[in-house]
Formats: C-alpha cells, structure tokens, sequence
C-alpha cells in the first residue's frame, strides 16, 4: 500500500511551517535515509529523511508552500512492486484527527485503588524473588591462580587484543611508563606503539577521539589516571558516548570502555578522591561496573570491552595490589548486570560493591562472632543494577544495610534502599541502613581521612541495629 509522507515536526511545539523545496521529483527511486525535501520554520531549517524504499509517486505539496501544518501528507512513495499510478492516486488520505468534544463538566467520583495506573502502584507483595546464582563463572575444571586486581586487569585487556584487532588501548602513561599503575604493563611490547598509545595530559582531547574512534567502529579503551580527571571529558562521555546510539536512531553505537581508578586512594587530598559511581549510575545509555575481586576485575572488563555499549569501569588504587583467585583462560567472562552473593547469611543482607566490599566482609566476620549471620552481596554492576538478588536476600533475612564509599546525598545506598522499598517492603523487619562516606570533601591528613571514610565498626553497628541486638 501507498506510504504517507508527512510533514515532521522540528521542535515539540512546532505546529506548522514552510515547505522550501524538494529534492526528489515524481517518479525519483528514494531509499531508506534520503534527503527528500527541506522544511524551514523562523527558527531553523530541517532536511526531510525518506524512512522507506520505494518510488517518489507524487507530490501533494508544491515547494515553497507555506503554513503547511505538522502530519499532513506532504507527498505518497509507492512500495517496491507496487503500481505508482494506483500509489498516487490512493495516497495522501491521511487526515487530521477530529478534535475531541470538550468534556462536559461534571462532578469528579472519588478516586479508586483500580483507577490508579498499574505503573504508579507500588509492589506491595512482590513475588518471590530469584537470586543470581554465580557459582558456576568459573569454568569447571579450569586451572585456578592467585593474582593481583592489576594483573587480572592487564591480562582481560591483553586477551581481548589478542582477540580482536580493533582494540586499542590510549591514556596517559599507558605505553613508554606502563602505566601509571601499572596496569598496562608489557602491553606495548606485545602491540606496539599503534595500539597502545600514549595521550598528552588533555583528557577532554583524548577522551574525544577515543569517542570518535567508537563512532567509526573501533573499540578502545580509555584509561583515566584517576576518574576526578575524567571531569574534563565529562561532555564527551555522557552527551556522545552516552547518548548517541538513542539519538541516532540505534544507528550509531559507541563500543567504548572508561577505566581507571575512582574514589579514595591514600592521602591524595578531595580533588583525587571523589567517588564517581552514582554520578555516572544515573545516566541512561552508559553502563556502570565497579569490581572489587581479581576475578571479577577480569571477567568484567573482558565482557564490557565486548559489550556495544558505553561502559564506565570504576577501579580503585587501594585495591590494585589485592590478590585473589583466578580462573585461566581466554574465555572467561562475567555478566554485566548480575550480583554476586559472597557469603550466605540469614540473618542481615549486607550489600555493597568494589571497595565497599572489605568492610562489608569484614564486618559480616565480626559479627558472626556474635551470633549474627550476615549474607553479604556484592553489586558488581551498579548500571544495570541486580536488585533482584538483593530482593531475594531481604526476602529472607528482612533486614538490610547497604555500605559505599561515596557521599550519603543521591548515592548508590540511596537507590538501593529505595527500590528495596518498592520491591520488597512488606519484606523489611527493620528500616534500610546505610553506612556511606561523610558528607564532607576528603581531607588530605591521615587521621581526618580516616574519620571520612566508612569502617568495619560502623557496619557491625548498622547490623546490629537493624537486628534490634
């Protein structure tokens, strides 16, 4: 059947406008993505795309019409196979929708529970949750080593080289020095200087071409020497990276990895040691992991340098040189978007991520010692966040702590407490508590750093107050 081109609107508000000219005549073949004609209104100009195939079988507005009203049929493309005389002679019918009677008034009948839309109603009986079962990520029978978050990193991003000659890694210091942390150690020697490449210190510069190198299908990884600097590329992150896969249509992706450390490291003062972990939660388009074992730090950063998406990979300093088992293998990987539970419990759930996790874990030591069995679950994945297995632990034990490093005001605890409140608050015993970093910028002299920072004691005291003990 006859397809209906219709006059776009260039703004939400636009109403009508002016019809300057066609680029295609009757008769023309237009593909899919074809500038066919050009609107103007008295603010800005808008090429017509064709958003079929097919042949231009007639024009219903002249060129240079003007006050031509938003969804009027501009011209007919006749589909493949089909008659254009019968095409332009049948199209064009689409009118306007009759304006709707106004209503009459009458009196407003009290509002009911039914009336209610089904997405504003909150889940007050939720169904059984299921939590991630990730006892089953290492291979079976794959050869276990210990090693270092650094080196679990350097080796998920030599593996994936290896694998794919589109990946490339840039950054500061990333080549001659190794790495600042030395995190890409040997892989210049291994790649060479066209995949590892050293960027002066102009994060807003690299950052950019690391964007435009994912517009054009490339995959790199942009390592940051710390995500405060990431500050300065803030723009391409979120307003390209982000945004352009949705604003193009899903024409465009940007296969692209973020990396470096983020949050607190060790006397390195408040402009080194902000933690950036809801600030880029909280932009849909990018995905957001924050691993705290070698072998998440591996199986992650290997499925975000796969992933289509933006992927932002928070590290940490402190964490670098921890060491933890590890399976062998070029294979390994581990879904984005999926919690781990780290320790089982029944008493409390104590849910974390990266960092966050030594205290969470320590605490849940501590506490057994008294008695108190706390299920500990690491988030892993912030965005996309598994609240689902967090769900599933609060089913069960009905209380929960939630423990970060970052600022108490719109963290991640704050989001975790909400969505258990809206999943699972017939579930709770005990209101949500968070145990987070003070509310202030980080000092740089050790003893008041300190004081900033959460700590085991905090947690076992949030537990405990949860389980009324």
């Amino acid at each position: 059947m006859p397809i209906d081109i219709l006059m776009p609107a260039l703004s939400p508000t636009m109403e009508e406008g002016k019809l300057a000219k066609w680029l295609k005549k009757e008769g023309d073949q237009v593909k899919s993505g074809d500038i066919i004609a050009e609107i103007e209104t008295d603010k800005a100009t808008m090429e017509v795309e064709a958003v079929d195939e097919g042949i231009l079988a007639k024009i219903l507005v002249a060129d240079g019409t003007e006050n031509v009203a938003v969804n009027t049929p501009i011209g007919v493309i006749a589909a493949e196979g089909e008659d254009v005389s019968a095409a332009a002679s049948g199209g064009g019918k689409a009118a306007a929708p009759e304006k709707a009677p106004e209503p009459k008034a009458e009196a407003k009948p009290e509002a009911k529970t039914e009336d209610v839309p089904a997405a504003s109603k909150p889940d007050t009986v939720p169904a059984q949750a299921k939590a991630y079962d990730a006892s089953s990520e290492f291979p079976a029978g794959a050869e276990i080593v210990s090693q270092t978050v650094r080196e679990a990193l350097r080796d998920a991003m030599a593996e994936e080289m290896r694998r794919d000659g589109d990946v490339f890694v840039m950054g500061e210091e990333v080549a001659e020095y190794q790495g600042a942390y030395k995190v890409t150690q040997g892989l210049l020697q291994e790649f060479g200087a066209k995949r590892v490449i050293d960027t002066p210190i102009t994060e807003h510069g690299f950052a950019g071409i690391g964007v435009g190198a994912a517009l054009s299908g490339l995959r790199p990884i942009v390592e940051f020497m710390t995500f405060n600097f990431a500050m300065q590329a803030i723009d391409h992150i979120i307003n390209s990276a982000a945004k352009t896969l949705y604003m193009s249509g899903g024409q465009m992706g940007a296969p692209i990895v973020f990396r470096g450390p983020n949050g607190a490291a060790a006397r390195v003062g408040a402009q080194h040691s902000h933690d950036y972990a809801a600030w880029y939660s909280n932009v849909p388009g990018l995905k957001v992991v924050v691993p705290y074992s070698a072998s998440d730090a591996k199986g992650l950063l290997k499925s975000a340098i796969r992933d289509p998406n933006p992927v932002i990979f928070l590290e940490n300093e402190i964490m670098y040189g921890k060491s933890f088992d590890v399976p062998k293998g070029d294979d390994f990987l581990i879904p984005i978007g999926k919690a781990k539970v780290v320790r089982s419990g029944t008493d409390v759930t104590i849910v974390s991520f990266g960092i966050g996790m030594t205290y969470a874990l320590g605490a849940a030591e501590a506490l057994a010692k008294e008695g108190i069995e706390a299920e500990v679950i690491d988030l892993r994945t912030i965005r996309p966040m598994d609240i689902e297995t967090v769900v599933a632990s609060v089913q069960k034990t009905n209380r929960c702590v939630a423990v970060e490093e970052g600022f108490p005001q719109s963290g991640v605890t704050a989001e975790i407490g909400m969505k258990i409140m809206e999943a699972a608050f017939d579930y709770l015993d005990a209101p949500v508590i968070r145990v987070t970093g003070k509310d202030v910028p980080m000092p740089y002299a050790a003893n008041l750093e300190k004081l900033a920072l959460p700590n085991i004691g905090e947690v076992v005291a949030a537990a405990k107050a949860v389980c009324y003990r």
